[in-house]
């Protein structure tokens, strides 16, 4: 044979084989592309181009970019009758990449499954998709459930089920200890020749550990008789699923790795790859997925294909990078990709010309600046090089972490000559120069406000519970709240934030430094900080929301010198007289709907108790705020923890003074003004 005629051979099985690899990979992108199961709900249909399809977009919109970040979201948009509510979930062990994927795909998916449909639910390998225009955020119930079960059987089916029950078991027990309420895990020695049994469980992550428990458990004990002695299986459900298999299904290593004695199979089990499963509903309707069908007919015809190129297709699998344990030097040498040089800053900001200034604080100015793209930023410009500098860290570690739509966005950070940190700009300020203005004031309807309490309460959610790191502000208030252009609420300002470990609830501080009249009475008089302390911060806004009133000044009442002083004797009085709507802001005139209202004063009422405990949590009072359907308990009388209690304290018994409360005070008696101790900027940036 000639060498040409072997190089053209050689070709022809180098295209055939590329050939045959790119049938593998289109039928692999096919199956991951397709959702697992859907139900199209029964709760009615909307048209095109209607009020409800519009808030419907950015539903999925918002969904598909929280999630993406945070792993779990939660919205509502509109109002009723177009009110349209909507949960998104990734895969715990998923990256941001695949989780934004397959929610934009189920984004579309839902548009064509179910066309118009007010109600939709969709599960996928990566995520799961809900919306719908009845308020089910809160709920418990599973309902719907789909079972998912693999045609092959096992070998040894009785000691199979005694492993599976102890995998899962201890799997749950893992999960419910994490605050994603996600888990996997293994078990070794099932037998000689399938070794290994695998196990996920995993419930949104507003499930208490006893509902997830309770869930869970539920699909697996027992097993339903569809699932027993199979393979491989999995339940779906509206807030809890399960998976098993004789295969690594999930990225990364497990959580929780099990084993047991050795026992001898009776005979080898078939490849799990080569059975296609089958759905049948468990509760609820639904329709069956053509996913079956489209496994049946394409994995069969090219498992041989699949099997040569096992090596490669290990090897290019992407897997989840183990977490890796930073020192804080560490984690700021780590920001170079986010460096801005100060002489972009400086054309940026017309040398920081006193045109383009937006307000001074304790730390230094802040400017508004243009990049060369058109980029509108702020940048925060520290002054002072100690407290500065130890600011910046504290905020560049924190803040480069989190990505929500309700906090402000950090771009970088300079550090050469002078430290600054450079942020999106938003252009309506903070929320104190529209709340407390008379005129401004006109410009926030209660459609608006309503909606600056939803997203403070989401934002807060978000650094408490939902992203990868528990965070604390400390520092939350009015001028803390800068309004975009559509007047969404953006929490801004990290300078003074404590970052929480994993089982961490409560920490304790000697130099107790914020602004008075938001801080929590146990912060202000011991130092002692939670996420109950943020909560607290939160009801003083939700108050200052509805009165329009700020936390400082003159009010009606001779007694009153602070905002919870005005609500413990004025609001607290008249909202359990029944004439609560008699505080509301004035600008408001009629224009407000009395029941939402009344349910977030109510909400306000309950975070300013003076117990923390009494205090609920922001995964509680978002489901207050966004469903009806949850109940408001009654709130005892609020903290009272005004000016007026410091006095008549002698300095020197130190031990019932903020030490934050000295700084400013010398060796004066303590009549202190709200912002008086706050490092934070005193204007917007």
């Amino acid at each position: 044979m000639s060498p040409s005629t072997n190089f053209r051979h050689s070709l022809f099985l180098l295209l055939l084989l590329l050939l045959l690899l790119l049938l593998l990979f289109s039928s692999t992108s096919l199956i991951a592309a397709q959702p697992l199961y859907d139900v199209c709900g029964t709760t009615g249909n909307f048209t095109a181009n209607s009020t409800y399809q519009t808030n419907l977009n950015r539903l999925l919109s918002t969904l598909s970019l929280n999630a993406s970040t945070s792993g779990f979201t939660t919205t509502t948009v509109g109002q009723v009758p177009n009110l349209v509510m909507g949960l998104a979930l990734c895969r715990g062990d998923v990256n941001t990449t695949e989780c934004r994927g397959c929610l934009d795909t189920a984004s579309q998916d839902s548009q064509q499954i179910c066309p118009f449909n007010r109600e939709a639910i969709l599960w996928y390998d990566f995520c799961f998709l809900r919306f719908s225009n009845q308020r089910f955020l809160g709920s418990t119930s599973n309902d719907p459930s789909i079972l998912l079960g693999n045609t092959a059987n096992v070998s040894s089916p009785q000691r199979f089920s005694r492993l599976l029950n102890f995998l899962l078991n201890s799997t749950l027990n893992n999960a419910t200890g994490s605050d994603t309420r996600f888990a996997t895990g293994e078990v070794s020695n099932y037998t000689a020749e399938n070794p290994t049994v695998y196990g996920l469980v995993q419930c949104l992550p507003y499930l208490s550990a006893s509902q997830c428990q309770q869930c869970v458990r539920g699909l697996f004990d027992p097993l339903p008789t569809f699932l027993e002695g199979r393979q491989g299986g999995r339940v779906l459900g509206a807030v809890c699923t399960m998976r098993y298999e004789l295969y690594s299904f999930f990225e990364g290593a497990p959580t929780l790795r099990l084993t047991v004695p050795l026992e001898n199979a009776t005979s080898p089990a078939a490849p799990p790859a080569a059975a296609p499963p089958l759905a049948v509903p468990a509760s609820g309707q639904g329709k069956k997925n053509v996913t079956g069908t489209v496994l049946a007919i394409v994995i069969p015809s090219v498992t041989a294909i699949s099997l040569i190129f096992l090596i490669c297709i290990c090897y290019w699998r992407r897997r989840k990078p183990a977490p890796q344990y930073e020192t804080e030097a560490e984690k700021i040498m780590s920001v170079e990709s986010i460096l801005f040089d100060l002489s972009t800053l400086q054309v940026a900001t017309a040398f920081f010309s006193e045109d383009n200034k937006l307000g001074e604080g304790g730390f230094g100015a802040v400017y508004k600046g243009f990049l060369p793209n058109g980029q509108e930023i702020a940048v925060k410009k520290l002054l002072n090089a100690g407290q500065g500098l130890a600011e910046l860290k504290n905020e560049l570690v924190l803040v480069a972490k989190l990505q929500h739509r309700n906090l402000v966005k950090l771009l970088g950070v300079c550090l050469e000559e002078e430290k600054m940190l450079i942020y999106e700009y938003v252009p309506n300020r903070s929320l104190d120069l529209h709340l407390f203005d008379p005129e401004r004031g006109k410009e926030l309807p209660w459609g608006t406000r309503y909606k600056i309490i939803n997203g403070i309460a989401q934002g807060l959610l978000y650094l408490h519970e939902e992203s990868q790191i528990k965070i604390i502000h400390r520092d939350l208030k009015a001028s803390n709240i800068l309004l975009d252009a559509e007047m969404n609420p953006k929490i801004s300002d990290f300078g003074l934030a404590k970052l929480f470990d994993g089982d961490q609830t409560q920490g304790t501080t000697n130099r107790v430094i914020g602004t008075f009249g938001y801080m929590a009475p146990e912060y202000a008089m011991h130092g002692k900080f939670s996420m109950k302390s943020d909560v607290f911060s939160f009801g003083v806004l939700v108050l200052e929301v509805l009165t329009g009133r700020k936390n400082s000044g003159s009010y009606d009442s001779e007694t009153a010198e602070d905002l919870l002083s005005f609500v413990s004797i004025e609001a607290w009085e008249k909202w359990s007289g029944g004439a609560a709507l008699e505080i509301v802001d004035p600008v408001l005139g009629d224009e407000y709907r009395g029941s939402d209202v009344l349910r977030c004063l109510q909400i306000g009422l309950l975070c300013v108790q003076e117990n923390p405990s009494d205090r609920p949590s922001m995964i509680t009072v978002d489901l207050m705020l966004s469903s009806e359907t949850v109940s408001v308990q009654t709130p005892s009388k609020p903290a009272f923890c005004g000016a007026k209690s410091f006095k008549d304290v002698p300095v020197s018994d130190s031990s019932a003074l903020p030490v934050g409360a000295l700084e400013k005070s010398g060796t004066r008696s303590v009549a202190m003004s709200p912002n008086e101790v706050s490092i934070s900027e005193l204007e917007p940036r």
